[in-house]
């Protein structure tokens, strides 16, 4: 009978067990023995401390998954408080090095982190401070044993005191030296993360702050804010510190006080998502500093990565036909003022367009896909552009796209043809003779003009021509109450569902002119109010996105969307779903087939025969388009246009607006720019499928 285990693999087992047993008293006797004296000294020596590890923010995206923001590696200087105050140095040597590091720094053009809330120079005064710096201030007050209504120079007589700050330094280098240990004590007072004396420094700081062999100071990977692009910073947002509302609404989420949040656009509206939680660990050093154990305690949690609805290819071209149209026409505008200057005829001289957005809206499920706003900013930039920016009489942080209020001038025409035609004032077979002025109420002393004589027409060809007489008989007919209503169900003067600030806007009513007004009789609501109202001017104000929205519910016949511009969101490896938009339809305006199918025709008349026709000459795919054109009170008229495409299956939709515009029928050559870029896009994705999929 064969034995299950054989001396051979008995005396194989025994030779192992005898070299790991072996090798094992070896290392022991090492660490022990040879190395013990050693490895004594270091460990009493080491110091082991808890840091914070920074968690990267989400990234974003748009539609298709092109990087827009992201974040790159810094680095950032801490302070090493146990090489710094606890190493057996003395403290005139730790002052002096504080400020041979803030000096080094400043030479190298980076900037060290100053939390004191105190002027920089004599006399010592507060600065202004954010609740943050109050509540930071007090706990170092409190802590120190000062009344919380101390004076500076108080604070700065007790801080030289407190820092044993020698009094042969100036007393701009004192303030240096206790603004850097203010910091470092702050932190042990109050809930923040440490503290980073110096972000995002360059190699050249690191370089020289080594070669000086100065202690105290540590090397920390973090992260920067990096834009992709530089379109849509209206969109994007930036980051920075809490202001005094977001530290209450934060802290209470467990964010520290000295976080840094989204504080405008996407950035913000979508914090929730972005944020990462940062880590902690403890880090073991020896006396020389040199790391040699870290042990997470807390690992960091990344964000998570976002998509944005919009094409940032989309925006570009938007951004680029905004640009191109306002700089070439204020240069023309420019050329003809000085020669009516030059000849003394001052009544021509018109004014420069001051600013202008485009927006672009899926007309099947809401999504925007671009929100241009004319002029802009460059996000890399934006801090140390802001003063000029804010100064700007042309407000360049304005979004326009969500925030502008205009009144829309002729664009509003089909949502009167929807109401009379929905209501039963009128049908596809009604005809009003427009001799060119209104004058029903000519004994009052108001008889409004209309464009031309038009002649006798049906609502699709008044829509077609912009007959404003025809809409002033329309509106004077069916009352303001129907007006109103129908400019509500089709998201005019309505918050759209776009998770950035917007401006609701609002629509020509008797109640928000008495509210406007007061019980002045300028409050009242007159005939000529309805009238205006008709034709989209008088009290009306609405958003370009509003606009765009509106268009899109025209092509549909009815249906508005929410305008949500969240996409999706992702786990920051990308591999898991955090969340999926679904399209919500927020109204179906109830008006027979007709009805639709008569401002369908009317708008794409406007195209093929009517305001527009001229734009779009030549242009391969089928539009239908409303030209508008509104009086300001000033020289130069303010203009919009909105259109859609294709006719027969709307798929996008347009809405362009431009302050000091003068005649929407100009604007309908960056619509057509802006559809020429879509179709295209969509012609070479199909394209490149088509190649892509294997033969039969």
């Amino acid at each position: 009978m064969k034995k299950l285990i054989s001396p051979g693999r008995l005396l194989f087992m025994a030779l192992i067990m005898a070299a790991v047993l072996t090798t094992f008293f070896v290392t022991l006797y090492k660490l022990q023995i040879v190395e013990g004296n050693e490895n004594y000294e270091n460990s009493i020596n080491s110091i082991t401390s808890t840091e914070t590890v920074i968690a990267a923010r989400g990234n974003m995206m748009d539609r298709y998954g092109r990087l827009l923001v992201s974040n790159r590696n810094c680095n950032n200087l801490l302070i090493d408080e146990n090489e710094l105050f606890y190493s057996g140095l003395d403290n005139d040597v730790i002052n002096a090095d504080i400020l041979e590091m803030c000096r080094i720094i400043e030479a190298n053009g980076d900037t060290y982190n100053d939390d004191l809330p105190i002027t920089k120079n004599t006399p010592w005064e507060f600065t202004s401070m954010s609740a943050t710096q109050r509540l930071v201030l007090n706990a170092w007050l409190k802590a120190n044993g000062l009344k919380q209504d101390a004076s500076a120079v108080e604070v700065m007589a007790m801080m030289r005191t407190r820092y044993k700050i020698d009094g042969n330094y100036s007393a701009e280098e004192m303030r240096i030296i206790a603004s850097i240990r203010y910091a470092i004590n702050s932190r042990y007072n109050i809930n923040t993360s440490g503290y980073i004396f110096a972000q995002d420094v360059n190699i050249n700081t690191i370089t020289s702050l080594m070669e000086s062999d100065l202690p105290g100071f540590d090397v920390q990977v973090g992260y920067i804010r990096e834009y992709n692009t530089s379109y849509a910073p209206h969109i994007l947002g930036y980051t920075g510190l809490m202001n005094d509302a977001e530290t209450e609404k934060y802290v209470e989420l467990g964010y520290p006080l000295d976080a840094t949040v989204g504080k405008a656009g996407a950035e913000a509206a979508f914090e929730s998502y972005l944020h990462g939680v940062d880590g902690e660990a403890e880090i073991t050093r020896t006396k020389d500093g040199v790391v040699t154990s870290t042990v997470y305690t807390k690992p960091p949690q990344p964000g998570n990565n976002i998509y944005l609805t919009i094409d940032i290819e989309l925006q570009g071209a938007a951004e680029s036909a905004l640009a191109s149209y306002i700089e070439n026409a204020n240069s023309e505008t420019e050329r003809a003022n000085a020669i009516a200057r030059a000849t003394g005829e001052l009544d021509k001289i018109r004014q420069l367009i001051t600013g202008g957005a485009m927006v672009a809206i899926n007309v099947k499920n809401g999504e925007p896909m671009a929100m241009a706003s004319y002029p802009t900013y460059n996000l890399e930039t934006f801090l140390d552009d802001y003063t000029a920016l804010n100064e700007d009489p042309n407000r360049p942080m304005l979004n326009r796209a969500l925030q502008g209020l205009y009144s829309p001038g002729s664009t509003w025409k089909p949502v009167m043809a929807l109401a009379a035609l929905a209501e039963g004032f009128i049908d596809g077979e009604t005809e009003i003779t427009c001799t060119g002025r209104f004058d029903k109420y000519i004994d009052a002393g108001y008889a409004p003009g209309c464009t031309a004589s038009h002649g006798t027409l049906t609502v699709d060809r008044a829509l077609t021509v912009s007959c404003n007489y025809f809409f002033f008989s329309v509106g004077d007919t069916i009352t303001i109450k129907n007006i109103d209503k129908y400019a509500a169900l089709m998201g005019l003067g309505e918050p759209t569902g776009i998770e950035l600030y917007e401006e609701k806007g609002r629509v020509s009513s008797p109640e928000y002119k008495k509210e406007r007004y007061g019980t002045d009789r300028q409050a009242s609501w007159f005939a000529a109010d309805t009238l205006l109202a008709s034709i989209g001017q008088g009290l009306t104000g609405v958003t370009p996105i509003q606009l765009a929205r509106y268009c899109a519910g025209l092509a549909s016949s009815g249906t508005t969307w929410s305008c949500s511009m969240l996409k999706s969101a992702s786990s920051y490896d990308y591999s898991e779903s955090v969340y999926e938009r679904e399209p919500e339809a927020l109204n179906q305006v109830e008006a027979p087939q007709f009805a639709w199918d008569l401002i369908h025709q009317g708008m794409r008349g406007a195209v093929t025969s009517g305001t527009a026709r001229l734009e779009f000459f030549g242009f391969p795919y089928e539009v239908a388009a409303k030209t508008g054109t509104t009086e300001t009170g000033t020289a130069t008229n303010d203009a919009f246009f909105i259109c859609y495409a294709p006719y027969e299956d709307p798929e996008i939709a347009v809405a362009v607006a431009i302050e000091n515009g003068a005649r929407g029928a100009n604007l309908g050559y960056m619509a057509r720019e802006l559809l020429q870029y879509y179709f295209d896009f969509k012609q070479s994705t199909l394209n490149t499928e088509n190649e892509l999929t294997l033969l039969q």
